[in-house]
């Protein structure tokens, strides 16, 4: 199977050796994303919901240009600084994913993550 490479305008660069997503086949795996603007680089949002918010825009951007979407989400990893932050982080990933029809989920409590992040949030998708 052929490696295709995404590259999202609508999301930030990445900030190291990697790419925004890479489909195979008809599924599209994203890199970790974090709060980043896509416009300026700079972090954005004081707390998790904000980042939250930022990370999923950013998401949303990447399966976009893979040809895919949101809603063909199969499954997303969620990481952490603090998982006191779990609500906040949750009501703003509700806003994103009906709960009906949401992904399989993992969450998870890291030590620090890429800028000093509070979230960090990968997926797979559909095509």
């Amino acid at each position: 199977m052929d490696k295709k490479i995404v590259k999202a305008k609508g999301a930030p660069a990445p900030v190291g050796p990697y790419n925004q997503a890479v489909v195979i086949g008809n599924l599209v795996y994203t890199a970790g994303q974090i709060p980043l603007d896509p416009v300026s680089g700079q972090m954005v949002g004081a707390n998790a919901g904000e980042q939250a918010q930022q990370v999923l825009k950013n998401l949303k951007a990447i399966l976009e240009a893979a040809g895919s979407s949101l809603p063909k989400v199969v499954k997303t990893t969620v990481f952490l600084k603090d998982l006191n932050d779990f609500n906040a982080m949750n009501e703003v990933y509700a806003k994103f994913f009906d709960a009906a029809t949401a992904p399989a989920r993992s969450t998870i409590q890291v030590a620090r993550l890429p800028k000093d992040s509070l979230v960090e949030i990968e997926a797979v998708a559909v095509l």
